[in-house]
């Protein structure tokens, strides 16, 4: 018997109200989209004029969530970077330096005196005087070596350790190299991911490409230069021992020492200064829990900064150990301030002063926070997409969905008439439904992903086809309306799965295998294929069974 229980009614037609209104706020998109911005700026704290009437353009009552435009959509920047990983092999075995140091020291009265050469740049080059204890020096450093942690290289140490007449050699070894290649990149990338989160932009696209690249698409933004200008800065932050200042930038530094310049300090004749300091950090930014602008105590914007545990101790230890002696506090190979040890420093925190602007202190917090780039970044390939392109596609993306509309919608109204008619209402439905979903996981809408519901249109029909058809057979066996409509349902059901089932195990493989455009297409086909299945089998059957049972037709013209 041709029935649906009322609580199945009542159920369906709630889902089909609560899709429709998730997708309400797309149809004013550039309304709800000021209005959720200012209602953000008023949490966090602003109170610039005429936010509260923008936070009052949409009722608090009805969604606000949108589906996000793409970079092909709203318009915005494009780069693709490159990791200089080679960098980081430097910096990895220039730290070793005072560990190493420090073990021979202790040998010193068999092995003699120690002296670091100058070397290639990603190599320790360690002179003993003893010549004929060398082997046993490199001994020594080889029980400084750790195991790789990859199961790809077990058993494999992450230092090489040789011999070249009187001196050791240590470099990184190829199996850490690997590790070290793999962990930079992704610490790259978890970094650019946090500073364009800081920075507050829609729903970027931020991918690894290859071993050592990392694509960036960031809509909304006005150009390539400013998103560089964003993830470019490298932000390291270090704390280093003091062992002289000169004004000669000719100074030749010592081994294991380097020669930075001061930002702002300068002589009473005008002539920069320039700082002899340890390479080996006490501390550096990768310490940093916490970064804060705020103002110094005579009133100039400065920077709050907290260290973890780790950082804490070794600070405070050096502070402790080093009173009345000066250390410096360098930011990208400048020394921003080089304060004397007055005290011991416990607890953890401190504060960072340098003549900056405000701006500048609040863009220091922000980099600080969001971490220090391990490596460099060199920029392969960037673009910049006008919101002009943005707009023409959405234009052509409107078309295209309009006239593949109304194309189903004629030929399933001259197909199967009264019938038809009921299809082209779900299929409104169905529309409404998708960008209900897409709005309520937050998905980002590409040219692709319009080219998914365009084609979602065109396939939302096959189930209400392949139903009608299977009623249309039931007739001419002669079964009675109701049983034919019934029955037309039940036998279209194992087809409609079938197929529906196959394409969406596509679009799954394509979301987890593809990348950008490939996704965003995937995302719409999925959720394009839940909703038309909904919409055929129930929207369409209730509106089926609410017309039969107020006709009650002796015959079905289908």
């Amino acid at each position: 018997m041709l029935q649906i229980d009322t609580w199945k009614r009542v159920l369906i037609w709630l889902t089909v109200v609560v899709g429709l209104l998730l997708a309400l706020p797309n149809a004013f998109y550039t309304r709800v989209e000021t209005r959720n911005d200012a209602v953000k700026a008023l949490e966090a704290g602003s109170s610039a004029p005429g936010l509260q009437e923008q936070a009052e353009l949409w009722p608090t009552w009805l969604p606000s969530g949108l589906v996000n435009l793409g970079l092909d959509l709203r318009g915005g920047a494009h780069l693709l970077a490159e990791v200089k990983v080679e960098d980081v092999y430097e910096t990895r075995i220039k730290a070793m330096w005072p560990e190493i140091r420090d073990m021979l020291r202790e040998e010193r009265a068999t092995i003699g005196t120690i002296r670091l050469q100058k070397g290639a740049e990603d190599e320790l080059r360690i002179r003993i005087s003893q010549a004929d204890q060398v082997e046993r020096a490199a001994s020594l450093v080889r029980g400084l070596a750790r195991p790789v942690a990859s199961l790809a290289a077990a058993g494999a140490s992450d230092i090489d350790v040789s011999t070249d007449g009187t001196d050791v050699i240590v470099r990184l070894s190829e199996a850490e190299k690997v590790q070290t290649d793999d962990r930079t990149v992704r610490q790259a990338l978890e970094i650019v991911r946090n500073r364009i989160d800081q920075v507050g932009t829609r729903e970027p696209t931020i991918q690894r490409q290859g071993a050592k690249r990392i694509l960036i698409q960031v809509p909304g933004i006005g150009s390539a230069a400013e998103l560089k200008t964003i993830i470019g800065t490298t932000a390291q932050l270090t704390f280093q021992p003091v062992i002289g200042r000169t004004t000669d930038e000719t100074t030749r530094p010592g081994p294991g020492e380097e020669l930075l310049p001061s930002r702002d300090e300068k002589t009473a004749d005008g002539e920069p200064i320039y700082y002899v300091l340890e390479q080996a950090p006490v501390v550096t930014g990768e310490d940093l829990v916490d970064a804060q602008p705020s103002f110094d105590q005579n009133g100039q914007p400065a920077v709050n900064f907290r260290f973890d545990a780790s950082g804490a101790r070794r600070f405070g230890d050096y502070t402790a150990e080093n009173i009345g002696n000066p250390f410096a506090i360098v930011l990208d190979g400048e020394v921003i301030s080089a304060p004397t040890i007055r005290d011991h420093i416990g607890g953890g925190s401190g504060i960072i002063t340098g003549r900056f602007t405000l701006e500048e202190s609040t863009n220091l917090a922000v980099l600080l926070r969001a971490g220090a780039l391990p490596a460099g970044l060199e920029f392969l390939e960037e673009r910049t997409i006008g919101p002009e392109l943005g707009a023409d596609s959405i234009e052509a993306g409107k078309i295209a969905c309009i006239v593949a509309f109304i194309g189903v919608l004629i030929f399933m109204f001259l197909s199967y008439g009264m019938f038809g008619i009921f299809a082209n209402i779900a299929l409104i439905i169905n529309v409404g439904l998708i960008f209900g979903l897409l709005s309520l996981i937050g998905a980002t809408l590409t040219l692709p992903g319009i080219a998914g519901i365009v084609l979602t249109i065109g396939m939302a029909v096959d189930a209400n086809v392949l139903v009608f058809e299977r009623i249309r057979e039931e007739i001419k066996a002669e079964r009675g309306p109701a049983r034919a409509i019934d029955l037309g349902y039940e036998k279209a059901l194992s087809a409609i799965f079938d197929a529906n089932i196959t394409t969406f195990i596509t679009a799954v493989i394509l979301y987890a295998v593809g990348s950008g455009p490939v996704r965003g297409f995937a995302i719409t086909l999925g959720m394009g294929i839940i909703t038309s299945v909904f919409a055929a089998l129930f929207v369409t059957r209730v509106i089926v069974v609410i017309w039969f049972e107020r006709r009650r037709p002796k015959t079905l013209e289908v």
